[in-house]
Parts: structure tokens; sequence; C-alpha cells
């Protein structure tokens, strides 16, 4: 069974609020807000927070959105250690501009 069926359509559990103190809370949703799930528990959950992410979402998808966000979306000591357990070799780096 794919871990994500249970993402669908689904509320944050309560015990997350304080993790979204920027977010309207009762509006996020498992499946339409996981990037903003993934990024806000990677970058500010424990790792009982992150055995939640993997639940939820899988490891795959978990290293494929991390994969696809540049690397100052997380925080750098954070990045080293989701680089261990979802085995991210690189991550992306922003380009400036030349505006």
């Amino acid at each position: 069974m794919d871990p994500r069926t249970n993402a669908q359509n689904a509320q944050l559990p309560d015990s997350l609020r304080p993790f979204f103190w920027s977010y309207r809370f009762e509006e996020l949703e498992t499946a339409k807000d996981e990037k903003t799930v993934i990024i806000q528990l990677i970058n500010y959950g424990t790792l009982r927070h992150w055995r939640w992410l993997v639940q939820q979402y899988g490891a795959a998808e978990i290293k494929r959105v991390l994969h696809s966000i540049p690397a100052t979306e997380i925080k750098p000591r954070t990045r080293v250690l989701a680089s261990l357990l979802f085995s991210i070799p690189t991550w992306r780096h922003a380009y400036r501009g030349a505006h």
C-alpha cells in the first residue's frame, strides 16, 4: 500500500500545530500542503516528527521533495542529518540572478 494513501485530504494532527506558527493550521492538509509540511518538520521537528513524515509520505517522496528545493530552505545543521537519513548526496543551490 502506498504510504501517501493515508495523506489524501487529511488534516494535520493537532500535535504538529507549534511547527506551523506562520500558517493557518486549520487549513493545512497533508496531501495539498505536502511540501510545506515536509520542510517545516525537517527544519523544526524532532526525529519523532521525521518518523511521522516517513509514515505519512514515505522516504522516497520526502527525498524527492527535499531534492527539488534549494538547499537554503533547509537549515544547515538539519541539512547534514537529512542528507544522511534520506540519501541526498547533493542539494540544489539557488542561483543568483544578474539583476
